[in-house]
């Protein structure tokens, strides 16, 4: 029996107060607490949304308490605190607890670092690169409630959900969660913190792969597709078609001029890779309508992938299991030999994406490239065709760009996210191109530092070109907080 919100449980009112746009963020309707049985609150709407003086927004309010954004209740004055100081601060202010469920906000066992400002839940992807920071501030028990959260989750759900709201149970994100315990293995020392959460990393893989046994070539389920040439990718999916409830208007504005059957579907799949939104999906590289995730293996998440059979090849070997680190090493260095087949660009000198419903690489540039340079699946003559094309495309004053598109989506041209400079770091560090990975470390963080200086701000994303400006673009306003932010910037500081 489920105990929190379900917005299916709510659905007329829901689509009610989003079709009426009476707030400005429709994500604050998907964040209300019911303050009585929902039950009652529905029996309640339906006796009294036809009377003459029922106004929606009052009704909403009296029955529901409303989520307020975060905002950062110690005021920084220009230069009164050090960036240090203010991140340093910003982890107390950044941590929530949820012992139980409240309305859609699902209950994890320990407390958790939520992102900033309208995103005040437990994110996936994104508490990865928090995990840096905290590394970086001797934050460990924060570290491990990371990672025991995340395994509550896939216990629980069989997954990861993209945050930990009803709403998102659906999908996930991009799966950390293997790096995760790299990263506490990075700080302890502690080769058990693999054998500990061994069947948490198999479930997960379990979630991935669902399907994988029953395709024949050519064919896609769920997350899982088998090319015409009989070799296994992945891809981002959602098990849902239908409008986003956190973006409901939004899509169902968009989908209007949509010719895509699965719009929706493709719209969530863009969120599961965490990407929400980028030219990267959009078939013309224009327009959102032109969407086609699905049709894609995606570089980044199959090399997550990789380096997540590979952590349980080698787990397996600590158990004294040579049976099942042989069965997952095979299919390590069998998805390694796929990436570099799919995913490779010889003409360019980039990985990018796969289109399997056409069997080509798709067009889009974008610096999910640098992937297998992180993990160290590139060949050295590669990784030298991606610096070069990292210093001429991506690399600018103020950090790496995410595409070398300009659309007005937040994840194109001339924005830079913080997970993507330490990505870019770490890659031009495994492959000896230090130059390139002290310009990125530069770059970006003066860039942090200048916003900072100005607002005081950490933010969301950077825009890498006028570092005089915020960042814009996508849905929502530029947010503060950042979770993301603070440990990517907190981590390059100390990294050489």
């Amino acid at each position: 029996m489920k105990n929190y919100l379900d917005i299916k449980d709510i659905y007329q009112l829901f689509e009610k107060v989003q079709k009426s746009e009476i707030f400005e963020d429709q994500k604050t309707m998907t964040d209300v607490i019911p303050r009585h049985p929902i039950n009652d609150i529905v029996e309640l709407y339906e006796k009294s949304k036809d009377l003459p003086d029922f106004i929606l927004k009052d009704f909403v309010v009296e029955h529901f308490i409303i989520s307020e954004n975060l905002e950062v209740d110690f005021q920084i004055q220009k230069n009164s605190l050090s960036i240090d100081e203010h991140i340093e601060k910003l982890w107390n202010e950044l941590t929530r607890v949820a012992p139980e469920s409240k309305g859609t906000l699902l209950m994890i066992p320990k407390p958790y670092i939520v992102p900033g400002g309208r995103f005040n839940e437990f994110f996936y992807w994104d508490s990865y690169f928090v995990m840096l920071g905290l590394q970086t501030s001797g934050r460990q028990e924060m570290m491990y409630n990371i990672v025991e959260n995340c395994s509550y989750l896939i216990h629980t759900f069989g997954f990861v959900p993209n945050a930990s709201r009803s709403y998102f149970l659906s999908r996930s994100q991009p799966p950390y969660f293997s790096l995760m315990l790299d990263l506490i293995f990075e700080t302890t020392n502690d080769i058990n913190i693999y054998i500990r959460y061994f069947e948490t990393m198999q479930k997960e893989y379990e979630f991935w792969m669902d399907g994988s046994e029953e395709l024949s070539n050519g064919i896609v389920l769920k997350r899982v597709l088998k090319t015409d040439s009989g070799d296994v990718l992945n891809r981002y999916y959602d098990d849902e078609n239908k409008p986003r409830p956190e973006s409901y208007m939004m899509d169902v504005n968009d989908s209007k001029t949509s010719e895509n059957p699965e719009f929706f579907r493709n719209i969530r799949a863009a969120c599961e890779s965490g990407w929400d939104f980028s030219s990267r999906w959009f078939r013309d590289g224009e327009n959102i309508q032109t969407i086609y995730t699905l049709d894609l293996a995606q570089v980044d998440l199959n090399c997550l992938l990789w380096h997540l059979e590979n952590t349980l090849s080698k787990t397996a070997k600590l158990i004294d299991r040579p049976d099942l680190g042989k069965k997952y090493g095979e299919l390590a260095v069998q998805r390694k030999i796929n990436i570099q087949k799919y995913f490779w660009d010889d003409t360019v000198g980039l990985y990018k994406d796969y289109d399997f419903k056409n069997g080509k690489i798709t067009s889009s540039e974008h610096i999910a490239a640098l992937y297998p340079l992180f993990f160290g699946i590139a060949e050295h003559h590669q990784a030298e065709y991606i610096a070069e094309n990292l210093m001429n495309k991506f690399l600018k004053p103020g950090g790496l760009v995410t595409t070398t598109k300009e659309s007005g989506q937040q994840w194109d041209f001339p924005n830079a996210w913080a997970p993507y400079q330490w990505i870019g770091f770490t890659a031009m560090k495994n492959y000896g191109f230090d130059d390139i990975a002290s310009a990125i470390n530069k770059n970006w963080c003066s860039n942090v530092e200048r916003v900072y200086e100005n607002t005081g701000k950490l933010m969301e994303k950077y825009n890498a070109m006028d570092i005089h400006s915020i960042a814009g673009g996508g849905e929502y306003p530029n947010q503060d907080g950042f979770g993301w932010t603070n440990g990517v910037y907190s981590k390059l500081k100390v990294s050489k």
